[in-house]
């Protein structure tokens, strides 16, 4: 078992005393258990725990070297400490991150599992078309379903068919939005489209008063070479691809985003000068951009964390852009669904009718999801479900960052405010571990909330309020918990409400 930095073997009687272990002996004895050589595959097992990948750019170094040094040795197998030290000392911040738990998520083979059971949920979903107005869409199987996720520290899971090419169609249209105002800035793309969801399909001829097109639309100061390079720096330079055959099917097929084309043409809406043509062969490139759900993810990754890629450091899109970005994908990315959509899973989201739906957890972590049976509403069917159900995280995540507004929504909504995740912490252990005085206060009296509930370490929420010092959340805790009686089976629940409509 792989244990955390701080609890590490005694270290050789050899060393001199007074002088304090380096971060590379740390690692290596917390990784070594009190042997003297480890294996190589023991640290790379162990790295992968984390959700650090061998291949991650930022441990290229790490990785070269360990391959050298191996070379060197007499079996090419065990490193000891002064081998060790040598392979992971130009990482060595970012490996003592990893193993001290410092990541946004800690447990993270814990966390993985967790993922695993709702994909193989969302796998037992058998309702859907495949979409086939794109001919090239049609030739997709209904059985491909995966999961890609990759957080803002870099830390990777992937489940299912993740590595096979698949078109973003729609989902571009959020990247593309945020490369046109990074490049141009919010003000200057907005005279030409509109903010609102359009409450219409996503393929209605319809103009708001003014004259703008109801949503975010192909815009005019880009160029394909352009946008590959953000989407390749956005994802890390993993795959993003070309789909030529979805290209010509999209413009051979293209009979409404024409009529589209030529009625925003008549009325003005496109920038003086423009050959609306070329702008439809742009608009139909753009969706036949083709990537993985590991690229994707990473792409959505570098949405969560305010532009940069979590896996080169690399700063690829302005903080305005990814603002106003995230904002559009939580009112209007989930076609005639946003509104259910935002109002039950409350994040920034894109899908597109290959089957694939780009969400975004801001600060956190960026996942994609792509299954191509589509519902009524063309979006994902396992990729709704999956989204829905990761309700857990959502509320987790809305009482870890003060948001009594999204856990008002969650609680309009019906979701069970007790639910807990793979460490069996609720919503109020999180409250009370990070100070949130008015969650606290919320989830106790509006949404009547055990306020005792035991992590799988037998810690309360009034122990995390007790271990980091927020003495007002103790104070509310012990004054609810004086009157708290558990409700009975068949409790009179319009009282409930009564005090849960004085809340809101």
């Amino acid at each position: 078992m792989i244990l955390s930095l701080m609890t590490v073997h005694p270290l050789p009687r050899r060393r001199k005393a007074g002088i304090l272990p380096s971060l590379e002996d740390l690692l290596f004895y917390t990784i070594a258990e009190g042997q003297e050589k480890i294996p190589a595959h023991k640290f790379v097992s162990a790295l992968k725990a984390t959700g650090l990948r061998t291949g991650d750019p930022r441990l290229k170094e790490c990785m070269e070297m360990l391959k050298v040094t191996l070379k060197s040795t007499s079996d090419g197998v065990m490193l000891d400490r002064h081998l060790f030290k040598k392979c992971v000392q130009s990482n060595i911040v970012l490996l003592t991150q990893a193993f001290r738990k410092k990541f946004v998520i800690p447990d993270f083979m814990s966390f993985a599992s967790h993922v695993d059971k709702l994909y193989e949920s969302a796998k037992n979903l058998s309702g859907g078309q495949v979409a086939d107005y794109i001919p090239q869409l049609a030739k997709f199987s209904p059985e491909l379903w995966a999961v890609a996720l990759c957080t803002v520290d870099g830390q990777r899971h992937t489940v299912g068919d993740t590595k096979v090419p698949f078109c973003l169609q729609s989902c571009v249209k959020p990247l593309k939005y945020a490369i046109a105002v990074h490049d141009h800035s919010t003000e200057y793309v907005h005279r030409f489209i509109g903010k609102e969801p359009s409450g219409l399909r996503f393929n209605k001829l319809f103009l708001n008063e003014d004259g703008e097109d109801s949503a975010p639309a192909a815009l005019t100061h880009l160029s394909k070479k352009l946008v590959m390079n953000f989407l390749n720096k956005m994802a890390g330079n993993e795959y993003v691809g070309f789909s030529n055959a979805t290209f010509q099917s999209e413009r051979e097929s293209g009979d409404r985003n024409f009529a589209i084309g030529y009625y925003l043409k008549e009325k003005k809406c496109f920038p003086e000068g423009t050959d609306m043509t070329s702008i439809l062969d742009f608009y139909f490139q753009l969706c036949s951009i083709e990537v993985t759900c590991e690229s994707a993810s990473v792409m959505a990754a570098t949405l969560a964390n305010g532009g940069f890629c979590p896996i080169t450091g690399e700063r690829v899109l302005s903080p305005e852009a990814v603002r106003d970005t995230l904002s559009l994908m939580h009112s209007c990315g989930m076609y005639d669904f946003s509104g259910q959509f935002a109002f039950h899973v409350g994040l920034p989201a894109k899908s597109g009718v290959s089957g694939g739906i780009l969400l975004v957890v801001p600060n956190v972590m960026g996942v994609m999801c792509w299954s191509p049976p589509l519902d009524k509403l063309g979006n994902s069917v396992r990729g709704i479900q999956f989204c829905t159900v990761k309700s857990v995280i959502n509320l987790l995540f809305a009482a870890y960052t003060g948001d009594v507004s999204a856990l008002r929504r969650f609680a309009l909504s019906s979701m069970d405010m007790e639910q807990r995740d793979y460490d069996s912490r609720t919503a109020l252990h999180v409250a009370a571990a990070e100070g949130h005085a008015e969650v606290v206060r919320f989830l106790l009296e509006a949404c009547k909330v055990n306020p005792e509930p035991k992590d799988r370490w037998g810690n309360t929420p009034m122990d995390e309020a007790v271990h980091f010092g927020h003495h007002d959340v103790v104070t509310l805790l012990k004054d609810y918990q004086s009157k708290y009686s558990p409700p009975e089976s068949g409790a009179d629940s319009e009282t409930a409400q009564k005090n849960f409509d004085g809340m809101l």
